[in-house]
This record gives C-alpha cells, sequence and structure tokens, in this order.
C-alpha cells in the first residue's frame, strides 16, 4: 500500500503542471491546448507500444475499448478542456480550488466498494481536509477583487471547473474499478493504450474542427501569427510525457494498490502541487490563509494514510 501512496504523491507532482501551462499559453484556446497536449502524449504512447503493438491488439476486447474510449474523453480530453477554460477564466488558484474537492466526491462515490474503509473511521480525516479547502476558499474570495475579472467570467470559469470535477470524480473511480477487476493488462501497458485511444481521438477532434471551421482557422493563424508556437509544442509535449505518460503510469499503479477512498486522498497531492507551482509561477510566497491551507491538506491525508494502513493490519490474511 505504501508504494501505491508513493506512486499517488509522485503522480499529483505530475499533474500539478497542468494548471500552469493553460496560463503560460493563453494566447491559445482549451480546444487548441487539449488536442496539442493529447497528440504528443498519443505520439508518444504509439512509439512505446509499437514493439508489442501487435501482441496488445489481438488482447484488446470489446470492453477494453468501451472504457479506453470513456476514459479518455472522461479523464482527458473533455476534462482538459474544462480545465483550461476555468484557469482562463477564473485563475489557477479558483480552479485547483474546485479540484481540489476531488478526495471527498471520489471517496464519496467509492464508499461501496471492496475495501474502502467506513466514512465514521474517515469523517475526521475528511473535516480536516474541508477545512483545507474552506481556508483556500475564503482566499480566494478575499482577493477576488484583486482580479479585476468581471462577475460572469469567474462565474463560467467555476462552472467550467465544476465540470471537469464532475469528469475526474467518474473518471478515477471508473478506472480504478476497471484495473481491479481486469488484469489482463499491466499498469504500463494500460497507461500507454490509453495514451494511444487519447491521441487517436484528438487526431479526429483536429481533423473534424479544421474540416468544419477551415476558413475561421485560417484567418485566425494569420491574426495570431506571432503566437510561440515553440513554446507551445515545447509545453505540450512536457506535459504529454510527465502528466500524461509517466503521471498516468504512476496512477495506475496507486490503483491497483489503494482501495479507492485512499486513492480519492492522494489525488489532493495534485492540488497541493498545482498551488505550489502556482506560487512560483507568480514569484510570491503562500498568503496565510495559503499556507494553512496547504498544512490542513497534508494533515488530513497523512491522516487517512494512516486510518487505511491500520485497517489494512486489521483485515483478515
Amino acid at each position: 500500500m505504501w508504494t501505491g501512496v508513493l506512486c499517488g504523491l509522485l503522480a499529483g507532482a505530475m499533474w500539478g503542471m497542468v494548471f500552469i501551462v493553460p496560463a503560460l499559453l493563453a494566447a491559445f484556446s482549451p480546444l487548441e491546448l487539449a488536442l496539442g497536449r493529447y497528440t504528443a502524449y498519443g505520439a508518444m504512447a504509439f512509439v512505446l507500444l509499437l514493439p508489442k503493438l501487435s501482441g496488445l491488439a489481438h488482447r484488446l476486447d470489446r470492453g477494453d475499448c468501451a472504457a479506453l474510449l470513456r476514459h479518455a474523453l472522461a479523464g482527458n480530453i473533455v476534462y482538459y478542456m474544462l480545465l483550461a477554460s476555468a484557469v482562463k477564466l477564473a485563475g489557477v488558484a479558483p480552479t485547483s480550488l474546485i479540484i481540489g474537492i476531488l478526495p471527498v466526491t471520489v471517496t464519496l462515490m467509492g464508499r461501496h466498494d471492496h475495501g474502502a474503509v467506513p466514512l465514521a473511521r474517515l469523517a475526521l480525516p475528511l473535516l480536516v481536509v474541508a477545512a483545507g479547502i474552506a481556508c483556500i476558499n475564503i482566499d480566494v474570495f478575499t482577493h477576488a477583487r484583486e482580479s479585476g475579472r468581471p462577475l460572469w467570467q469567474t462565474a463560467v470559469g467555476l462552472a467550467c471547473a465544476a465540470g471537469a470535477l464532475l469528469c475526474w470524480t467518474w473518471y478515477a473511480v471508473d478506472n480504478a474499478r476497471y484495473l481491479k477487476a481486469n488484469a489482463h493488462f499491466s499498469s504500463a501497458e494500460w497507461s500507454a493504450l490509453y495514451g494511444l485511444s487519447t491521441g487517436i481521438i484528438a487526431l479526429g477532434i483536429a481533423a473534424a474542427t479544421f474540416a468544419l471551421r477551415h476558413e475561421e482557422f485560417i484567418g485566425t493563424a494569420t491574426v495570431a501569427g506571432r503566437r510561440d508556437w515553440a513554446l507551445f509544442w515545447t509545453c505540450n509535449a512536457l506535459l504529454a510525457l510527465g502528466a500524461s505518460v509517466i503521471g498516468n503510469q504512476l496512477w495506475n499503479v496507486a490503483s491497483r494498490r489503494v482501495p479507492v477512498t485512499l486513492s480519492g486522498q492522494l489525488i489532493l497531492f495534485e492540488t497541493l502541487f498545482a498551488l505550489l507551482y502556482g506560487f512560483v509561477y507568480r514569484q510570491a510566497w503562500p498568503r496565510p490563509l495559503e499556507a494553512a491551507a496547504i498544512a490542513l491538506l497534508v494533515a488530513g491525508v497523512m491522516w487517512s494514510v494512516r486510518v487505511h494502513a491500520a485497517e489494512e493490519e486489521l483485515a483478515p490474511q
């Protein structure tokens, strides 16, 4: 289980980058960001899979293909488009706040799964996590006027963040359940297949969008000729390698080794690293409420880990 916890922490460190890239690439649309990232992810997955692609393809059944399709959409493309939109419209901090509720939503959704710790035993750790989220919430809305964003823009951004939260909650639980029930692919193989399927879907969406909006794309390219495409592809390649290839493989290992309720807590590391990267990006130390939130979130996660460890020790061998 502790190996799973470490893999979950490292996956969170990788995933935290996705909150910063939309801010770095503000000149590009959420659709462009999603298609760029997942086209690069698909290309890397194809290279990784090439030596054994034929054998893996023969092992895929209809259920695997359906799972890859729904996970690629919910856990990757749609999720990232909504997250990028939220960062652009509401900012990094409010978006990370909303996504930070994932430990609670995943825990609640997976509360009936095998190995899940009863919610009564998780009540106090979840309260500590909730207190940390409340601190972030108070800080965000206290400093909302400093951003200068209109109210409607912030509201739309928060709605996009809530949509991303729903997408990833469903994906996290469904993926964990599927991996536990289907052991005929290793974590690395499933992660690579997941990336390849996402890349194929991203290319399909890109081709369809270009065909339907060809003139608009040409006009946008002319007007936005000064956009830094080298930075665009560099950031998306780094995201594809770090957050997608490495991060997803780490998460698949964690999903197989820890109960769903604990995996919900480990997702919180994504929020912590997103906040850390945000502080570096804005070149400022965390404000008092932000520092309190980080302390509370770390305490809540570690408390939850200890509860699960104690439950595992008491379980019959």
